[in-house]
C-alpha cells in the first residue's frame, strides 16, 4: 500500500491529500490493516472542559495515572484529545517532538501521558492544578490562562479503552500527534459534533459525566481513522510490523489461530526465515520474543471474551490456547494481577450475554 503522504506545512499529516497512483492504478487498493480493528473499537469518554487561553501562556498537565484517576476512576490510562477552536497552539510529551495545531486541528495524546501545551510566545510552564480546580464538577469547566494576548480556544476530551490499540507497550500510535479533518466537510463534521456536545454539557445539571459518549467516540475513531490512513513509515511497533514482510506472515497466523499451540519453529516457517531470525525481528521491531508476544496478544483476547461474553473462564481458557483453566488462571494474573474471575467481577459485561466476537484478526478486541 501507498500510504505514506507528505504533511502540509505547519501540520502532522496531510489528512485530505490523496495518493494519485492509487487513484489511477488498474488494481483497487486493498484496505488498511486497522480498519477491522478500528470497527470493533469499544469506547467511553466524554467532552469534559474548555479552556481559554491568551498569550503568552503554558502549562503542564498531570501524570497519565493522575488524569485518569480523575476522568475515569480505577483505571491506569485514558485517551485525551483536544480541539483547537480558535488561535495556535503547541502540545509537547517529554522528550518527544513539539507538534503544533491551529484552529481546526484535533491534538490526541492515545495513551493519556504527562503533556505540556503553549501558545506562541514564550512562557513558563505552569502546573494545570494551579488554574484548574479539582473535581467533583457540577458543570462543565470553563479554564482560563494566560495573560492578555491573542486568544485560542480549546475544547477536550477523553475517552477510556481496554483495547489493545491503546495498550502503551505495543506503542501503535506515537505519543502525541496532531489530524486536520478532511476537507471542508470533514471539518464541519467535526465542528457540529463538538458543538453539540458543549449544548448537551450546559444543559446537563450533573455535569460531564452526564454527557452523551457517543459522539467523543465517532470523533476519535475518524481521527484514527485519517491518521494511520497517513502516518509516515516507522521502524518500530505494530504500524512497522504489519508492513514487514517477516512479521507480516507471522502476526497474520498468530492472529488469525491464537489458540494454537504455536513454536518459534512453526511460526519461522510460516514467515520463511529461519528461528533465529524471526525471533531477531520480532526483537527489533516489537521489543518482545515471538512468544511472548502471543501471550500478550491472548491476554488480551481474554480480556475481551471476559468482558464481552458470558463464556466460563474454562471456555475461554481453550478459546485462547491454554488447555487447563489453571495454568490459563495463572498466566493471566501475572499479566493483570488478578485471576479471571475476581477481574471479570470487577468488569461489568458490556454486551449482550451469549454474543461471543470472533478471535482471530487484528480486531479481534
Amino acid at each position: 500500500m501507498s500510504l505514506v503522504q507528505r504533511p502540509s506545512p505547519g501540520h502532522d499529516r496531510a489528512t485530505g491529500a490523496t495518493d494519485r497512483a492509487a487513484k489511477t492504478s488498474a488494481e483497487p487498493s486493498p484496505p488498511h490493516p486497522f480498519d477491522t480493528a478500528l470497527q470493533r473499537l469499544r469506547l467511553e469518554g466524554a467532552v469534559f472542559l474548555r479552556a481559554e487561553y491568551r498569550e503568552p501562556w503554558a502549562y503542564q498537565s498531570l501524570t497519565g495515572p493522575a488524569t485518569a484517576a480523575i476522568l475515569r476512576p480505577g483505571t491506569e490510562r485514558v485517551v485525551l484529545f483536544h480541539l483547537v477552536s480558535s488561535g495556535t497552539c503547541w502540545v509537547q510529551v517529554e522528550g518527544q517532538e513539539k507538534h503544533w495545531a491551529s484552529a481546526g486541528d484535533m491534538i490526541v495524546l492515545p495513551y493519556g501521558d504527562q503533556h505540556s501545551m503553549g501558545g506562541v510566545g514564550e512562557s513558563d510552564l505552569v502546573p494545570l492544578l494551579t488554574f484548574l480546580d479539582p473535581p467533583p464538577w457540577d458543570r462543565m469547566p470553563l479554564l482560563r490562562h494566560g495573560q492578555d494576548g491573542d486568544l485560542t480556544d480549546v475544547v477536550c476530551g477523553y475517552l477510556h479503552s481496554d483495547d489493545v490499540l491503546f495498550d502503551p507497550a505495543l506503542r501503535v500510535f506515537p505519543p502525541a500527534f496532531v489530524v486536520r479533518p478532511e476537507g471542508a466537510a470533514g471539518a464541519e463534521w467535526v465542528r457540529a459534533n463538538i458543538d453539540f456536545a458543549l449544548a448537551q454539557a450546559d444543559a446537563s445539571p450533573l455535569g460531564p459525566e452526564a454527557i452523551s459518549t457517543r459522539l467523543p467516540e465517532m470523533l476519535l475513531v475518524e481521527v484514527l481513522r485519517q491518521h494511520l490512513a497517513s502516518a509516515p513509515a516507522v521502524d518500530r511497533g505494530w504500524l512497522a510490523a504489519l508492513h514487514d514482510p517477516v512479521l507480516n506472515p507471522a502476526l497474520a497466523a498468530l492472529h488469525a489461530a491464537p489458540e494454537r499451540k504455536w513454536t518459534v519453529t512453526e511460526l519461522a516457517r510460516v514467515a520463511a526465515v529461519s528461528r533465529s531470525g524471526l525471533d531477531e525481528r520480532f526483537r527489533q521491531v516489537l521489543g518482545r520474543s515471538p512468544i511472548r508476544y502471543l501471550t500478550e496478544w491472548r491476554m488480551h483476547l481474554a480480556e475481551d471474551l471476559l468482558t464481552s461474553t458470558d463464556l466460563g473462564v474454562g471456555a475461554i481458557a481453550r478459546r485462547v490456547g491454554y488447555d487447563a483453566e489453571e495454568a490459563f488462571s495463572r498466566a493471566f494474573k501475572r499479566h493483570r494481577g488478578s485471576p479471571p474471575a475476581q477481574w471479570r467481577a470487577q468488569h461489568p459485561l458490556r454486551t449482550t450475554p451469549g454474543m461471543t466476537p470472533p478471535v482471530g484478526g487484528v480486531g479481534s478486541r
